[in-house]
């Protein structure tokens, strides 16, 4: 088993399909491979191979416009997301509004490995509040499982990834077990001034949990954790772990990793899954709708081979989507009978609701204190070593603060690899110069700016839904969503207070706020699906007239369709989402495990 070809996976029959080879898919795939399921995984995007395809050692000026951002790649030209974004041709989306406020926008990647490919690595496990939010301020939902069921995933997924960090006993913020967390890279200077002023100012920085190997991992004793009594799946992950180097800090995590020190499902999941011969993988497979048997169980899942445009059926005892949290709601939509004319396990009427973004706000400054820094070795990840957690929950349950949902503080600074804009729209601060003078302000504010991103929790609303739009199709035949979008008062006055923290934060420091703090009006918060965390839409919960999944992910209505991307969350935590999406979808895997040795699937 292997990558084979549309023609060949309709021939077949499969244990599991599995639709998308993300976060969740590529979770779902490995682990049931592993335990010697025969699995097919359909990718709506091309094949993608970090191995080869990375561009290791590339520095800006080797590329086209110095890899400054364009409409076709918004995140820089040496960005992994080689096929997708915004915007993807001949794939459109619609919106219900033409406000502003009212739009959201949505983020695809096509191409194997999915989001897992372009994401910030950020890995922080949901803390036990966030499996219980109703319960603590009577909004939203709570989830049906705690964050005891969740803690030993949790725990798997970190040993099999790869994610430094340390435990630093914060409330709402979990430890991990001895033996799970790789060592931190060290504090750069910026670091370690926000560090001083936040203690000032009364909240932590601590070091950052993220998803790129900084030591080895443990390849003699951590398969037999993770695989206890099954000796070929500990062999192949141990040989597959030794493969994997830790990262020599020469290429931006974002560029990919040929070394595969950082998380791809390229890079983790899929290699050894390929190895037990139980995966199969077709690319530019754009899966249309969930096949219904006549027994009200699906059969498979009907797709258009996008090579030749030919509509193919693939067929197996238990379909799984985790093609994303919308374009699985997209699916389910799409998957009319007369049994579900609102589409599949819609009887609650819930599928395409509540989906979610994280609240987004940022502010820059510039601070004196970093000028005409001597130069110095600033060596390690590309992305955070250090962020801030959120510390106001007791103020929250005290009705301290004028919104019930926390947010954390990612920040960036130091003397990064310069690029297309490091000297440019130095104006605020040296008033306009030529010359020798505009070299010597190059160098001297070189290394003293400062970013500050506030990531929060946004509440599920009832205004915030996807839905088929009603006249348009994709180039596929494939009718697309339509969205509606909107952030509650809760979510701006979040967003409002983060800007008002950063500009506190920066003039702490004897530093300057470029430009203005947003801290009234909605212009702080970001558009909603800029941040690219989203979830919901189809919800997991306790009642079948009110979620579209039971706690295992299970559709209410169809005993063998499961969820394992972000669509089931009941809500979406200020912690970034896809340890979690993993962890889940190890759950969900083990329980289809479960049922299919007891033949109940």
């Amino acid at each position: 088993m292997a990558m084979v070809t549309a023609e060949t996976a309709a021939r077949g029959k499969y244990d599991v399909i599995v639709v998308g080879s993300g976060a969740g898919g590529g979770q779902t795939a490995y682990t049931l491979s592993m335990n010697g399921a025969s699995v097919l995984m359909l990718e709506a995007g091309r094949r993608y191979d970090p191995e080869r395809e990375t561009a290791m050692f590339q520095t800006p000026e080797m590329a086209p416009l110095r890899a400054t951002s364009t409409p076709e790649k918004p995140f820089g030209f040496y960005d992994a997301t080689v096929d997708g974004g915004w915007q993807v041709p001949g794939e459109p989306y619609t919106q219900a509004s033409t406000e502003k406020s009212r739009r959201f926008e949505w983020w695809r990647a096509r191409m194997l490995g999915g989001r897992t490919n372009h994401w910030g690595r950020i890995a922080l496990r949901n803390g036990p509040y966030d499996f219980k939010p109703y319960s603590r301020d009577g909004l939203g939902f709570d989830w049906p499982i705690s964050y005891e069921d969740m803690a030993p995933y949790y725990d798997k997924v970190e040993m099999l990834v790869g994610i430094y960090g340390a435990n630093d006993g914060l409330e709402n913020t979990p430890n991990s077990p001895d033996g799970c967390l790789l060592p931190p890279p060290k504090p750069i200077v910026s670091d370690l001034l926000v560090q001083k002023h936040t203690a000032k100012l009364g909240f932590p920085t601590v070091a950052c949990h993220r998803a790129v190997l900084t030591a080895p991992l443990d390849w003699k004793n951590a398969p037999a954790k993770l695989h206890p009594g099954n000796a070929v799946a500990q062999d192949i992950l141990a040989r597959d772990m030794r493969k994997r180097s830790p990262c020599f800090w020469a290429t931006p995590c974002g560029h990919g990793c040929s070394i595969r020190a950082n998380y791809q499902s390229t890079t983790v999941h899929l290699p050894p899954a390929l190895e037990t011969g139980k995966l199969d993988i077709v690319t530019d497979a754009m899966v249309a709708e969930v096949v219904l048997a006549k027994d009200g169980r699906a059969s498979g899942v009907r797709f258009v081979d996008k090579h030749t445009g030919a509509s193919r059926e693939a067929r197996a005892r238990v379909v799984v989507l985790a093609a994303s949290a919308c374009e699985t709601a997209r699916i389910l939509l799409n998957s009319k009978s007369a049994q579900f004319p609102q589409g599949l396990a819609n009887s609650s009427g819930k599928v395409g609701r509540y989906i979610m973004d994280t609240v987004g706000s940022d502010l820059d400054g510039q601070i004196p204190l970093l000028e005409n820094l001597p130069p110095h070795n600033e060596e390690g990840a590309s992305g955070l070593h250090m962020y801030v957690p959120w510390w106001g929950y007791r103020m929250q349950k005290a009705h301290k603060l004028a919104f019930p949902r926390g947010y954390h503080i990612e920040f960036t600074g130091g003397r990064r690899m310069p690029g297309f804009g490091t000297a440019g729209g130095l104006e605020w601060l040296s008033g306009g110069s030529y010359g020798a003078k505009f070299k010597e302000d190059a160098r001297r504010y070189y290394g003293s700016f400062l970013g500050f991103s506030g990531r929060g929790e946004m509440i599920p609303n009832e205004q915030s839904f996807c839905e088929i739009d009603p006249q348009v199709k994709d180039k596929w035949g494939i009718p697309v969503l339509r969205f509606h979008w909107q952030w509650s008062e809760h979510e701006i006055r979040q967003a409002r207070h983060m800007q008002k923290t950063f500009a506190d934060l920066i003039e702490s420091m004897g530093g300057r706020v470029k430009g203005q703090a947003q801290t009234t009006g909605d212009g702080a918060i970001h558009a909603g699906g800029n941040i690219i965390h989203e979830v919901g839409g189809t919800l997991m919960g306790s009642d079948p007239a009110k979620s579209v999944l039971n706690k295992w992910c299970r559709a209410w209505d169809v005993n063998n369709l499961f969820v394992t991307d972000g669509a089931p969350f009941p809500s979406n935590a200020d912690k970034n989402p896809t340890l979690t999406i993993m962890a889940n979808a190890w759950r969900v895997a083990d329980h289809i495990l479960e049922r299919m040795q007891r033949k109940e699937l």
